[in-house]
């Protein structure tokens, strides 16, 4: 029975009933809603040429709904990686679809209306996440979602923001998707401490005009490139902008651009420049931040704050007054570090403490 459920699935057969198995491995009818379901909502960048298949490749991509009846099952492509699940506003549980293509959210729910909101916490860059839909109890259905805040955010940023290592007991381990989470990085408990969507386009290593280790003249691919795609190094699709129009859009990049043998200040500051053109020329009446992450110190910071602060001049000079500058306090171990040395958890949330009533004084929210 299960390999017939899950080739129905591949076909998308778009049939209005399915029967999933629970975890006592007895069939129950379930009824299915596709990704196109109106009471659907969804934050982030995602690819719809495909509409019963939608693929994402950044962090932090939120899918809302509300829901009848006593259970939730949600169902993705196989190894479509970690997503943080919360149901009717209790505690985040992290979920899987490493080798399953369905996973139950909720089960033995009072019979009623409920409220789901699932987060995409990893980097999808070479897995290709995709989201199939969601099951209910038969005879019930999806309604809208009701918890979706109406303020925007995004966020454009590298490993930091992506929230590398965040769940690493210590700087000696090294990278594993297990231990990668966005949920708790300092962007995401900004949205949640300001009551804001969050909108997120980072890779770890990512830079404004060079990689991390790359080479001093720049490589071909960086934020700039990749900022207008709606999946990451994928320019056969390009972002809608007017999908999502933030009221703030914070940049925290600069760290990989400065690593190793340093940076061409010329060149990174170019760089800066030509990612705050894009960004303005997208979103005209957004606040801009540019953030110095807490990873850098000595000359290493000090060229990243210069090229940010110059960069903020230069918009000032063009009449553009909405360009901010934010410094993190650098990182010193006493808050202990995730995977290769990269914030730990405790230092993401004082991130975000610092992040946020900085923000909440400058939006007047």
């Amino acid at each position: 029975m299960k390999k017939i459920l899950l080739g129905l699935i591949a076909s998308l057969v778009f049939c209005q009933h399915f029967h999933a198995q629970d975890s006592d491995g007895k069939n129950t009818n379930k009824d299915i809603f596709h990704p196109t379901d109106k009471n659907i909502q969804y934050i982030g960048r995602i690819e719809k040429s495909d509409p019963d298949h939608l693929v994402f490749t950044y962090p932090g991509i939120q899918i809302r709904t509300g829901f009848t009846g006593t259970s939730l099952e949600m169902t993705c492509k196989i190894r479509s990686g970690y997503f943080m699940a919360e149901i009717d506003g209790g505690k985040p549980f992290k979920i899987s679809f490493l080798g399953n293509t369905v996973v139950k959210l909720a089960d033995r729910l009072p019979d009623g209306t409920h409220q789901a909101t699932v987060t995409y916490i990893g980097e999808g860059y070479e897995t290709l996440p995709e989201f199939h839909g969601f099951f209910v109890d038969k005879g019930k259905t999806l309604v809208p979602a009701t918890n979706v805040p109406t303020r925007k955010i995004e966020f454009i940023g590298n490993s930091i923001t992506c929230g590398y290592g965040i769940e690493a007991n210590s700087e000696a381990e090294h990278y594993t998707d297990e231990t990668a989470n966005f949920y708790y990085t300092y962007a995401a408990r900004t949205a949640r401490n300001l009551d804001a969507q969050a909108l997120v386009v980072a890779r770890s290593g990512i830079g404004v005009y060079r990689s991390y280790n790359g080479p001093q003249t720049g490589d071909k691919v960086n934020m700039n490139t990749e900022y207008p795609n709606t999946l990451l190094y994928n320019d056969k699709y390009k972002w809608d902008f007017s999908r999502y129009t933030p009221d703030l859009v914070c940049i925290n990049l600069g760290t990989n651009d400065t690593s190793t043998q340093g940076a061409d200040s010329i060149l990174l500051l170019n760089g800066f420049k030509q990612l705050y053109h894009q960004v303005r020329s997208h979103y005209p009446y957004a606040k801009i931040v540019l953030l110095c992450g807490c990873m850098m110190n000595g000359d290493q910071l000090r060229s990243a704050q210069q090229a940010m602060d110059t960069t903020a001049d230069y918009a000032h000079q063009q009449g553009d007054t909405e360009v901010y500058r934010f410094d993190f306090t650098p990182h010193d171990g006493s808050l202990g570090y995730g995977a290769d040395w990269h914030p730990s958890m405790r230092q993401h949330e004082k991130m975000a403490n610092e992040l946020t009533p900085y923000l909440k004084k400058l939006m007047n929210w």
